[in-house]
């Protein structure tokens, strides 16, 4: 027997039995494409296969690609996290040898095992997230209490989840809780770690979602993605001393050594000497500290600190700025030609710095009445805030009475242009693509980021599309910081857009994370109609508004009738069932009680999986009885309801004696 064979039957004896039996390994062979033998993305394969184990290192994860176009062969793996090296780099050996007799002729395919996991692709696969094939394993003993075993282990799993997204080099985290009668959960979950921190919560959000389909109730499961996995048992079956090695940072080593004692016979001569010693360093170090100041104070203001590009680098509100002068020559000094929008809070301005990058410019208006203060504190905390939903803000120019914001130019305009000015047509895998968009984009500002953000100005023209109809949501002018154990604010001033504000928000003042819920409600209904809010119209009359007009179709079984006349001729083809549901959702997010509307970790996972059974919503805010005409739609609402929905006793009417004071309605902003 080899030492390495040693070594990993060493290991196993380490790790308590787990609760399956039989083989674990699965290969799963894709359906994309093949090759022949011999071919070049044959020789490309069989070269980046057979680098895999022998370059892996103790961070358990290797990525390798050969060749070039059509022909270039990519492949990555990853072994859990608390394996050792030996017992790692022989799974992989396993696995490419499984991949090459399962698969010997398709260009696409994917290896699980116990210990480690594989794909290759004639795709790029190196930070890019994989969520198919899935594979599904489960332990067929029932647990005792089945709905507080699924709290628990909701609970245990959300909170792996946020740590492994938040790892860096390694992305996994393992744990466990008490659940009913003393049995014990222990989990793992991990993500490949060239996945960005969304997009391995946003792997790790779906394979929780599909614990119904494969374990629901048993006490053990795991569910294999291409780029995450998660497992859970009753039993121990990780090295926790191994996970524990990975987190743990040294501390630093004493900045000063403690001086070799002076033996009695130096007397006072050598306590002299060393008092000498101390004064001397002191004041040579003060020298150096003094001038290291002063040079870096010229340095300065000869040149402006370059924008560093990642943020996390960001450490002081200077190496966010930008001189005044760059930016005016940038826009060609805010020419008209240039301007983007107008919105409450001042002009946006297209740019292109001398590196070639554009920009764009949120330039304020002088009477914004924010502080020089204020105004650096709110970059430093938008700077930080990063996702591939959220627009980036690149930092600011500050100078005089001028206050700028500079963003990242995003190329197509905002979604409002698309479906409410020019009334692009959209296709319904476009507008899917957005409310998930969305949905991930605010779930981030709740709950994933460093900080919980309350946007309270979620509407379609603050939500802007990248070159690939990839929702970014823009403009904080309104946002409010909550600190972690805060769940809702007052205020006295009711700022906003009329239509997209909750109720309690309107007549109270009240606002929390529930008031972002009620806007992403109003604006998916706006997304699958088509249509604004406030005079919704169908068939060219005028019914009202829009969130009335869904309530009641949907509760009379004419949901199809909200789904807007390009979807349903087909043109915009898509999945009837999935326009339902998300209108489903859009009522749910609406619902005139703040604590009956779910949160966006709920909505996220309603939206990722069809599984999840909806709760019946109840009469919306702001609710107005709409008379309807012909009850024929192209539609029929074959997404499963019930007709005895609950509705709330008190429903608030429309009325234009409502105060529209303090309402800032804005237009284009920042891309």
């Amino acid at each position: 027997m080899t030492n390495r064979k040693l070594l990993s039957l060493f290991f196993l004896l380490l790790i308590p039995t787990v609760l399956y039996a039989g083989d674990y390994s699965k290969s799963i062979c894709g359906s994309t494409g093949n090759y022949s033998s011999n071919s070049a993305y044959s020789n490309n394969l069989n070269t980046t296969l057979s680098s895999l184990y022998k370059n892996i290192d103790s961070d358990g994860f290797y990525n390798a690609s050969t060749g070039q176009g059509p022909d270039r062969a990519n492949a990555l793996a990853l072994c859990r996290g608390d394996v050792q090296l030996s017992v790692c780099r022989e799974c992989v050996q396993n696995g490419v040898a499984s991949l090459v007799d399962s698969c010997p002729a398709q260009k696409r395919a994917v290896f699980w095992d116990d210990f480690c996991t594989l794909r290759y692709s004639n795709a790029t696969v190196y930070a890019t997230l994989a969520t198919s094939p899935v594979h599904y394993l489960s332990y067929p003993v029932n647990v005792t209490s089945p709905e507080q075993s699924k709290a628990d282990l909701r609970m245990l799993l959300d909170d792996l989840r946020r740590r492994a997204a938040g790892g860096s080099s390694t992305k996994v985290a393992a744990g466990n809780v008490t659940g009913p009668d003393f049995q014990m959960i222990f989990g793992l979950v991990q993500c490949t770690p060239d996945l960005s921190s969304q997009d391995c919560t946003s792997c790790l959000v779906g394979a929780i979602s599909e614990i119904p389909q494969c374990c629901d109730g048993v006490q053990g499961g795991r569910v294999l993605r291409p780029s995450c996995n998660l497992r859970f048992e009753s039993a121990p079956f990780f090295n926790e001393t191994r996970l524990l090695e990975l987190e743990f940072v040294p501390p630093p080593p004493p900045l000063i050594e403690p001086p070799p004692q002076s033996p009695p016979s130096a007397g006072k001569k050598n306590v002299s000497t060393t008092i000498v010693i101390i004064v001397v360093v002191v004041v040579v170090c003060l020298i150096v500290a003094v001038s290291a100041i002063i040079f870096l104070r010229k340095k300065k203001k000869q040149k402006p600190a370059e924008i560093p590009q990642n943020v996390d680098e960001i450490s002081t509100i200077e190496s966010l700025q930008y001189p005044f002068s760059t930016i005016k020559a940038a826009t060609n000094d805010f020419s008209y030609l240039n301007k983007l929008g107008q919105g409450g809070f001042g002009s946006v301005y297209k740019g292109k710095l001398p590196n070639g990058l554009e920009i764009a410019v949120k330039r304020l208006s002088r009477d914004s009445g924010q502080g020089n203060i204020e105004f650096k504190n709110e970059v430093l905390l938008l700077a930080k805030l990063q996702h591939r939903n959220l627009v980036r803000l690149l930092g600011f120019s500050l100078e005089g009475m001028e206050k700028l914001l500079v963003y990242e130019f995003v190329q197509n305009a905002s979604l409002d242009n698309f479906i409410f000015v020019r009334h692009l047509n959209l296709d319904w895998d476009s507008r899917y693509k957005i409310i998930g968009g969305v949905a991930r984009g605010i779930l981030y500002l709740h709950e994933d980021s460093r900080l919980k953000i309350i946007h309270r100005d979620l509407k379609a023209s603050n939500i802007l599309l990248d070159s690939e109809m990839s929702p970014k949501i823009a403009d904080f002018g309104m946002a409010k910081l909550f600190g972690q154990d805060e769940t809702q604010g007052n205020t006295s001033r009711v700022v906003g857009t009329y239509g997209y504000m909750p109720p309690e928000y309107v007549m109270h003042g009240q606002f929390s994370i529930k008031s972002d819920v009620y806007s992403f409600g109003v604006l998916v209904l706006e997304i699958i109609s088509g249509q604004k809010n406030n005079g919704f119209r169908r068939e060219g009359d005028s019914v009202g508004d829009l969130l009335s007009f869904a309530w009641e179709s949907w509760q009379e079984g004419r949901g199809g009738e909200v789904v807007d006349p390009f979807l349903r001729s087909g043109s915009g083809s898509g999945s009837t069932n999935e326009m339902l549901r998300c209108i489903h959702i859009g009522l749910l997010c609406v619902q005139e009680d703040p604590a009956d509307r779910p949160t966006m970790a709920s909505v996220v996972l309603m939206l990722s999986s069809s599984s999840i059974t909806l709760n019946l919503p109840s009469q919306p805010a702001f609710y107005a009885t709409i008379g309807h005409g012909s009850d024929a739609s192209l539609i029929h609402n074959s997404y499963s309801t019930n007709s005895h929905h609950r509705t709330t006793s008190r429903s608030l009417q429309q009325s234009h004696h409502s105060s529209q004071n303090d309402i800032s309605i804005s237009d284009l902003y920042p891309r």
